[in-house]
C-alpha cells in the first residue's frame, strides 16, 4: 500500500487510513514527507508566508471540513490518478 504523510492532529485520518492497509508518517517536520506518495494537512497553516517549496513529489490534500472517510476515498482516488 501506499505510505501517507499525515499532519499530527489528524489522529482519526491516520487510524482510517492505517486500517486501510497503507502506511501513515506523522508530519511533524517539512522532511517527514520525504518518501511519502501523498500527505494530508488540516490547512490551518497552509501557505502562510506566502511560500510554496514542493517538498513532496505526490499530492497535498487539505483535510479541512472533511470526515475521516471522505480524507480517506480523497486519498486513494489521488493515488490512482
Amino acid at each position: 500500500m501506499a505510505r501517507i504523510g499525515v499532519e499530527q492532529s489528524l489522529t482519526n485520518v491516520s487510524d482510517a487510513l492505517r486500517s486501510k492497509g497503507h502506511e501513515v508518517v506523522e508530519l511533524r517536520q517539512e522532511q517527514d514527507a520525504n518518501g511519502c506518495d501523498c500527505c494530508v494537512i488540516t490547512g490551518q497553516d497552509q501557505n502562510v508566508m506566502g511560500i510554496q517549496d514542493a517538498v513532496i513529489q505526490g499530492s497535498v490534500l487539505n483535510a479541512h471540513g472533511m470526515s475521516a472517510e471522505e480524507v480517506c476515498q480523497a486519498v486513494e482516488s489521488k493515488l490512482q490518478s
